[in-house]
């Protein structure tokens, strides 16, 4: 019974304090871990294409798509790092120590998300200029100042993740019921301004933002069918004015789908519903990680774009000379 049990350890040398081995049977463990995994390698070729794409063509670099383009950056490495670590941790014992447990938990995982969180905030904030300030958006939104917000937005989130992590950093692997096990449980402070600045404050400017940006929408949508502007003024206008529609729309799903991956795992925090390591837990960090692998096919869906680059991509067209002049808009 003794050698059963043993056999059942992570560290069968550890007799009384190493935990148990995964309960998933060795079928069902391959068959999820294939299917995530593979969610995770769609995630990290997605997202290369979008990175690639806006780097290279020159007419993409406008400010919308380098905020897409800092969007495609967070989302790759949450299919590089974060989905292969959340799938380890769950389906296997924990070799790799408490330091590395940190590492990915706090450090990483907290600049990663509260990147791309903020991201789409930024995103958000270019469409409502775009739509309620559209004379003023070339001043108010230029290339520099985009590129200056990304930088401070990656600043930010690495210094909130040595935050969250302070507590962790005074006494690595205490929060550990045992060894073998990658636990992190942040403290009611840590937690607190998690919640605050990464779901609270993001979600609330998001939802004022495309509600302003909505009424403007419809209002300049009903301009358009009418006859009251100057013929001449309407055939320059409504061209510019459609395409900044289909952008809010198509950016409105963006925020949409983010807030149904990630509403779920703040829902239970806000309620103060400790989520330990378990397989509903599993499920809720998977689900705010798949949210990185539905950003780039919402791009694939409505942005013309992003078809087009991708197949000069995958042509293997982008190697020849002048590539990046292509016009795809």
């Amino acid at each position: 019974m003794e050698i059963q049990d043993r056999t059942d350890l992570c560290f069968p040398h550890l007799l009384n304090s190493s935990c148990r081995k995964p309960t998933l049977h060795w079928s069902e463990a391959v068959l999820l871990n294939s299917v995530l995994l593979f969610i995770s390698l769609i995630t990290v070729v997605l997202n290369l294409l979008i990175i690639i794409s806006v780097s290279h063509f020159r007419q993409l670099h406008t400010p919308t798509n380098i905020l897409l383009l800092s969007l495609g950056v967070s989302d790759f490495f949450v299919g590089l790092l974060l989905m292969p670590f959340e799938i380890y941790r769950f389906t296997f014992c924990w070799f790799l120590g408490d330091a590395m447990c940190v590492l990915f938990g706090f450090f990483i995982g907290a600049i990663i998300i509260c990147a791309s969180i903020w991201n789409i905030v930024l995103i958000s904030v270019d469409r409502y200029v775009a739509i309620c300030y559209p004379l003023h958006y070339p001043t108010r939104i230029s290339l520099t100042r985009v590129k200056y917000c990304v930088c401070l937005c990656w600043f930010c989130a690495s210094s909130c993740s040595f935050f969250y992590a302070k507590d962790v950093m005074v006494q690595s692997g205490r929060s550990k019921s045992c060894i073998g096990e990658c636990k992190f449980i942040i403290s009611y402070i840590p937690g607190t301004f998690d919640l605050i600045l990464n779901f609270i404050l993001p979600v609330t400017t998001i939802i004022v933002l495309y509600l302003r940006v909505f009424v403007v929408a419809v209002s300049q949508g009903r301009a358009m069918r009418s006859h009251i502007t100057v013929a001449s003024f309407h055939s320059v206008t409504s061209g510019t004015k459609r395409s900044e529609l289909k952008a809010a729309r198509t950016l409105g799903v963006l925020v949409v789908v983010y807030l149904m991956c990630y509403c779920p795992y703040y829902c239970y925090s806000l309620v103060g519903i400790s989520l330990t390591n378990t397989p509903y837990s599993f499920s809720m960090f998977f689900l705010c990680y798949v949210n990185s692998c539905l950003n780039p096919v919402i791009y694939a869906l409505f942005y013309p774009w992003f078809r087009k680059a991708v197949k000069v991509i995958v042509t293997l067209q982008i190697l020849q000379p002048g590539s990046s002049e292509v016009k795809l808009l």
